[in-house]
């Protein structure tokens, strides 16, 4: 486990899989660490066979390339998260490697950045040549054992896609109602009653999925996952033009096979992509064209993304964020206004 640290914050870094395992930041003299870890991490227990590495060590933060889908002999996810990654530098704020494995013929270069002061972990994937239309997405997994509340940027709709997580009734269940849109988070079809999506969990026991498709004119796109009982907030911020969706995985003792078993619980993906695909509507399925991401031989495409915790108190909701010359600006609903030391050129491509 490789370890980075800046002051205020600290990361380990596992290289076998190019996970974030975890991430805490020191808001205040208190220590946030929001990301999930599925219950059967860490164990002596015996897993499926031929189940995905990523899916072994489920948990944290991943890249994604094909995203919802695999490439040649790859698991689901792509090699991103399933295989070895390579030790190119690193000191105490910064990492860079590359994946042993090329995607569609591309060089995959993964940094990692932790700035002094800065409750964020900033995060550069580039692809170097290689040929083809790729989905991408980076999946974080926000643990949520007590609920949470979750606001994102505006967007045009949000959809499910064609098909549950679970076709078969016998493997697993959807709360929500496939395929089906609304354009407000808080009031979705559900398989019984509206749903609202805002809220979490959104219903006892149940697998989900659904994409939140950004205005086309949005610049900077979030997401905030607020933990009320933790009394912290965990941030997800992108550039809306180069990853247009938000996609939210609801993954709440919804599966009931091994080695979910209907005991993994808590845990919301907040996925930030390009990846429209998993909707069925081909590569130019999204807001500005960019369903996909391509890649050309001799050429460079870079994919940035940053998530970060706040501590975060009182029954408020976040209203906004926006990004000044040096800093974050976040606003709640009771006008209560947050700055954070902020990179934005960290969000640059």
């Amino acid at each position: 486990m490789i370890e980075l640290t800046a002051t205020g914050i600290r990361l380990s870094f596992d290289l076998q899989l190019g996970l974030i395992e975890s991430f805490t930041v020191n808001d205040g003299g208190v220590e946030i660490s929001p990301l999930h870890r599925a219950p059967w991490v860490g164990t002596d227990e015996a897993l499926p066979e031929g189940i995905a590495p990523h899916l072994k060590r489920l948990g944290g933060d991943f890249f994604c390339a094909p995203f919802g889908s695999t490439e040649g002999a790859s698991p689901l996810h792509g090699w991103p998260p399933n295989s070895r990654w390579i030790l190119k530098e690193k000191t105490d704020s910064y990492l860079r490697v590359e994946l042993e494995k090329t995607v569609f013929g591309a060089r995959l270069l993964k940094e990692i950045i932790l700035r002094p002061g800065h409750p964020f972990v900033y995060q550069r994937h580039t692809f170097i040549g290689g040929d083809g239309a790729v989905p991408v997405a980076n999946h974080a997994n926000v643990s949520l054992p007590n609920g949470g509340i979750i606001q994102t940027s505006r967007k045009q709709c949000w959809r499910t896609p064609q098909n549950p997580q679970e076709v078969d009734p016998a493997l697993g269940y959807s709360a929500l109602r496939y395929p089906a849109e609304s354009n407000t988070l808080t009031s979705f079809p559900g398989v019984e009653d509206e749903v609202n999506l805002s809220k979490y969990p959104w219903s006892p026991q149940s697998e989900d999925f659904v994409v939140g498709l950004d205005a086309p004119e949005e610049r900077l796109g979030w997401t905030a996952v607020i933990r009320p009982v933790e009394g912290d907030v965990f941030l997800s911020l992108k550039s809306a033009q180069a990853l247009p969706m938000t996609m939210l995985w609801h993954s709440n003792g919804g599966r009931y096979y091994a080695p979910w078993s209907s005991r993994h619980f808590a845990c919301l993906g907040v996925e930030e992509g390009a990846a429209s695909p998993i909707l069925g509507t081909g590569e130019n399925g999204s807001p500005n064209g960019r369903g996909v991401i391509q890649l050309t031989p001799h050429r460079q495409v870079e994919i940035t993304h940053v998530i970060g915790a706040l501590r975060w108190r009182g029954a408020a909701k976040v209203s906004s964020v926006e990004t000044l010359e040096n800093q974050l600006l976040i606003r709640s609903t009771t006008n209560k206004k947050i700055l954070v030391p902020f990179d934005l050129e960290a969000l640059e491509a």
